[in-house]
């Protein structure tokens, strides 16, 4: 009788979970080869095939449905039993994945994850940073980073970090020869650093004041989905850059941007750390979300 590893009835259910090959292997830390050889293993060894492959897409085959929908209760036996396993640790170890946007990951990296990682050195932290909004539990992940105006209603969250706001910003060089705009209309008249979101649509750039609100779709000479490229781009004087306060706090500070408009930018909705209800959690998960309470009620340097 042939003995399948565990891993490769993982990769089957990432792959299903996470809809490729690619963004299984990502998902578990694996190579693209990797994961595709555990699962044409598995295939020759069951004398079936499981995935209906393309260039473009894959999709279980009727045998693949059938096998997915028997092993993946008892799959979640088994992680259930090791999560109860790890729980009764004394000492934290293992792996976290955390899902977070890029800007939120950056915020949170040096005052929480990296003290974490000093408390804890047998642990290992496995960030992921994306645009789009997903499910951290369908999608492996042990906890979440998001607005606290994005996060599910039925996830347990905890505020992180310092209040949050929308810096306006651009090189002192840029206004050598410029006016500062003094109202968010007057932007349509400058060069801008556009943004583009996860879903491919342009960045309006909000605004408000005193009740008035605003939405300016600004132009430019350049359209970015990063803010380390537009912080770039804005150290250089090529326009005026819409960041998030955190990723441009110490040019400001240090005059290598100005600021500009900051009484039409308040605050933004805090971040939180989110994650579902759990019983038996890992020593791992526990000791995180302590340090994260110690972090929101301001307790960590």
């Amino acid at each position: 009788m042939t003995r399948h590893s565990l891993i490769e009835l993982e990769a089957v259910l990432a792959i299903v979970r996470c809809g490729s090959f690619r963004a299984a292997a990502l998902e578990l830390g694996m190579s693209t080869t990797a994961i595709s050889n555990a699962v044409q293993k598995l295939e020759r060894e069951l004398a079936v095939r499981l995935f209906n492959r393309t260039t473009r897409s894959v999709s279980l085959t009727y045998a693949g449905r059938i096998f997915v929908a028997q092993i993946k209760p008892a799959f979640e036996g088994i992680q259930k039993a090791m999560d109860t396993a790890r729980s009764q640790q004394e000492a934290p170890s293992g792996t976290l994945r955390i899902n977070a946007f890029a800007t939120a990951a950056r915020e949170i990296m040096a005052p929480l994850v990296l003290t974490y990682l000093e408390r804890y050195p047998q642990v290992h932290i496995d960030i992921v940073t994306e645009g789009r909004l997903v499910d951290v539990v369908a999608a492996g992940f042990d906890l979440g980073v998001r607005a606290k105006d994005l996060v599910p209603s039925d996830a347990i969250a905890i505020p992180l970090g310092r209040e949050r706001r929308i810096a306006v910003a651009a090189s002192p060089t840029f206004f050598e020869h410029r006016p500062i705009p003094q109202v968010p209309q007057e932007l349509l008249a400058y060069p801008c650093l556009r943004g583009r979101l996860p879903n491919g649509a342009l960045l309006l750039w909000r605004f408000e004041k005193d009740g008035e609100e605003l939405k300016l779709d600004v132009d430019g000479p350049i359209t970015l989905d990063e803010a380390s490229l537009a912080r770039i781009a804005a150290m250089n004087g090529v326009g005026i850059g819409y960041f998030m306060e955190g990723d441009v706090r110490e040019d400001i500070a240090a005059g290598r941007l100005v600021r500009i408009l900051e009484d039409w930018t308040p605050p933004l909705a805090p971040l939180c750390l989110y994650y579902a209800n759990r019983r038996n959690s890992s020593a791992a998960f526990q000791a995180f979300i302590a340090l994260a309470r110690e972090f929101a009620a301001g307790r960590l340097s």
